[in-house]
């Protein structure tokens, strides 16, 4: 049973730090029972993935937000470990593409090395260069069918699941 937590946060302020000075003995392991965070504003979209995310036994407990700020404002409140980012580009607001830019410019977000994958409508060839630009760590066309969404998403999970990220020194 797949654990949901639709988190909308009301109009909240937080302050941190831009002060910090790499050190490699920082980075944080990757956790792999960590929630999956999915950033979508389609409700129908929500609705698939968390269908698959349940079929598929996944055991992460999903984080859903339907905008990136609200996103953005949890990620920088929050001190957990994500699995995985799946976020999408095209959203009112902020787009996926502002959401991956701040997410990256935060050196504190951006040493929890939690992989960041878009999940778009959009297979414009410019669109998939600007995504990776972003040092993106997937970039996956939405299906057309329900079996096709299933077995990406098994196939993002698995794969994953399986690779070794920089370790704490």
């Amino acid at each position: 049973m797949v654990a949901i937590m639709k988190i909308k946060l009301k109009e909240k302020h937080f302050f941190y730090s831009n002060i910090f000075t790499f050190n490699p003995n920082l980075l944080e392991k990757m956790n792999k029972n960590g929630p999956i965070v999915i950033i979508e504003d389609d409700p129908d979209d929500q609705d698939f993935l968390q269908t698959v995310f349940s079929e598929l036994n996944i055991p992460n407990r999903l984080i859903l937000f339907s905008e990136a700020k609200a996103a953005l404002e949890f990620f920088n409140a929050s001190k957990e470990i994500f699995f995985l980012i799946i976020s999408d580009i095209n959203m009112p607001k902020m787009s996926g593409f502002e959401l991956r830019d701040k997410v990256h410019s935060s050196d504190e977000l951006r040493l929890r090395c939690i992989p960041y994958i878009f999940l778009s409508t959009s297979f414009d060839p410019q669109t998939i260069v600007d995504a990776y630009s972003r040092s993106i760590q997937g970039y996956f066309t939405k299906p057309n069918s329900y079996e096709d969404l299933k077995h990406q998403i098994a196939t993002i999970v698995a794969y994953w699941s399986n690779a070794q990220l920089p370790q704490p020194l």
